[in-house]
Parts: C-alpha cells; sequence; structure tokens
C-alpha cells in the first residue's frame, strides 16, 4: 500500500519525527501545491495532510486509487468532506494528541499576561532596566481568585480547566454540551462569561458558527481590564477588531499561538503590540507532540488496512 505525505515538512520540520513507522512504502514531499495534489497521489491509496486546504475541486481531481485522506491533526475544516464521500474517500484525523502541550501553552499565555511579561522583556531589550532599579513598572497580578471563560470545553479545554482550578481560578464555561467540571465551574451562556471573565481561552473548532465568535459586539461585553487568549483556530476572531480594541484600550491583552493568516503579514501590527504575545501556532508542535501525532497516523493506517475504522471522521 502506497502513501504520501503532501507536506511533511509542516510535522517533520527537523527530521525528529518522521514517517517511517506508516508503512512500508512511503512518499514524502516537503510541501505540496493544490495543483501538485493528483500527480503525487497517484498509485497512493492513502495521503496524509497537515492543515492543507482541499477543496472539492481539489479532492475531485484526485485519481481514484486514493480511498484515504489522513489529517495530521484534530481539526479538519479544510477538508470538503462531502466531496470526499462523492469520490468514496474516507478521512480520519487524530484527535487529543496535543491536549496537554496546547493546554500548557494556554495558561503560559494566561500567566505571562498576568505578569505583563511582554513590556518586561521589550524593555529589556532596549536598555531600559528601571524595573530592575525602580518600582516595578508593570502590573503584576495573582490569577487565583480571577475568573477564567473557557469557550469550548473538549479535551483541551477541559485540561486548561483542570489546570486552572489547581491555581485557584473559578471557571466559567461557554460549550456545546454543557459538562459537570466539579466545584469551582459553572456552565454559562456566552454572554455571560464574556462580561464576568477576566481571562477569556478558545478552545472550540472552527466551524460556520464559531467563525469570527469573538468580533466586534461580543468584544464590547469584556471587560476593559480582561485578557483573550486563542491557541485553537485563528478564524474563530475578527483579528482588525481585536486589535483596534487592543490600541484603544477597550481590552487589555491578548495570547495569540493562533492568527487568521499564519504567518501573519509583514505589516500586522499584532507584532509590536506591547500588549499582545504572538507565537507561531506551537501548542501542538512539541518533539513529544509530534512523535505522538505520527504514531496516531500509523494507528490509523494500519486499521484502516485491517478493514476497521479508527479516528474515522467521514
Amino acid at each position: 500500500m502506497k502513501i504520501v505525505v503532501l507536506n511533511g515538512a509542516k510535522v517533520n520540520y527537523d527530521g525528529l519525527a518522521g514517517y517511517d513507522s506508516l508503512g512500508d512504502e512511503v512518499v514524502c514531499y516537503d510541501a505540496s501545491t493544490p495543483e501538485q495534489y493528483a500527480e503525487r497521489a497517484e498509485g497512493a491509496e492513502v495521503l496524509v495532510s497537515k492543515e492543507l486546504p482541499m477543496n472539492a475541486d481539489s479532492i475531485r481531481a484526485l485519481p481514484d486509487c486514493v480511498k484515504l485522506i489522513c489529517e495530521a491533526g484534530t481539526g479538519y475544516n479544510n477538508i470538503d468532506l462531502a466531496a470526499c464521500r462523492e469520490k468514496g474517500i474516507r478521512v480520519a484525523n487524530v484527535p487529543a494528541y496535543s491536549t496537554d502541550r496546547v493546554a500548557q501553552t494556554a495558561i503560559m499565555m494566561l500567566l505571562n499576561l498576568s505578569s505583563e511579561m511582554g513590556k518586561q522583556i521589550r524593555a529589556l531589550e532596549k536598555g531600559d532596566r528601571s524595573n530592575f532599579t525602580k518600582y516595578l513598572g508593570v502590573s503584576h497580578t495573582e490569577v487565583n481568585g480571577k475568573t477564567l471563560g473557557v469557550i469550548g470545553a473538549g479535551h483541551i479545554g477541559g485540561k486548561v480547566i483542570e489546570i486552572a482550578k489547581a491555581l485557584g481560578m473559578n471557571i466559567l464555561v461557554y460549550t456545546r454540551t454543557p459538562k459537570d467540571f466539579g466545584p469551582g465551574t459553572k456552565n454559562v451562556s456566552l454572554e455571560e462569561l464574556l462580561k464576568e471573565s477576566d481571562y477569556v481561552t478558545l478552545h472550540c473548532p472552527l466551524t460556520p458558527q464559531t467563525k469570527h465568535i469573538i468580533n466586534g459586539e461580543t468584544l464590547q461585553l469584556m471587560k476593559p481590564t480582561a485578557c483573550l487568549i486563542n491557541a485553537s483556530r485563528g478564524a474563530l476572531v475578527d483579528e482588525p477588531t481585536l486589535i483596534k480594541a487592543l490600541q484603544e484600550g477597550h481590552l487589555a491583552g491578548a495570547g495569540l499561538d493562533v492568527q487568521e493568516t499564519e504567518p501573519p503579514l509583514a505589516d500586522n501590527p499584532l507584532y509590536d503590540m506591547p500588549n499582545v504575545i504572538l507565537t507561531p501556532h506551537m501548542g501542538w508542535k512539541g518533539l513529544e507532540t509530534r512523535r505522538r501525532l505520527v504514531q496516531v497516523l500509523a494507528d490509523n493506517i494500519a486499521a484502516y488496512a485491517k478493514g476497521e475504522k479508527l479516528n474515522i471522521v467521514s
């Protein structure tokens, strides 16, 4: 069974999370454009991709030998599932492989924002050492007793709740299917969560319903002292309105591991804003996390070869 990895460098960028375990015949390309998918898929039964846009035309152009597309990640909004069903192609994903690391990234953002760490680091880069020689010139607050609003409470959101409770935070949850996370947590409406939270963190999938769930209207509900954290999908946030809110003081800060355009364009103000922590979608990129990802890909493909369904989403 021939397996083709269309953009292997996305996961194996350092050569430490290779794809040899996927099968006996693996052809790996560092990157591929939509125009190259069909040609490179010739003779392959399985395609592996990571966040590649695969629209209906791209799917329909694939050779009939392709029977399984493995998305090397949890989200699969980049793949046209209806076109896959038309063509008889199954789609599998890799759920929960990055739960701990993404949750840790969100908590890292929260703790850094609570200490205005970005401002402190920028001051040192400019040679300003006044934080050491005078009274502390930046805000430095405790997170215990503060309220964290968690939008989306799947694997990652649930792990964030677990860590935040250990930090002594009060938790408000807005999720499609309310769950009982025990003492210190409360399921609420989106409006109540945004109004009452000191920090808001996003952990929901990107769907037509959640795209720009944070926008000009919902940002107005948040406290001017609140901070927004997004380690899920960039398009959950209407970026221009977020930038405006941060610039005009309607929001205190933001920690963004994902952006609407990745990487952000060179002139994006987020790069230089003192109240923003910007990271390059690193939540899933830990070495242990990527190796776990490849192992689950291998498990998905092995199950498919046996006629079993493991992590099949369509």
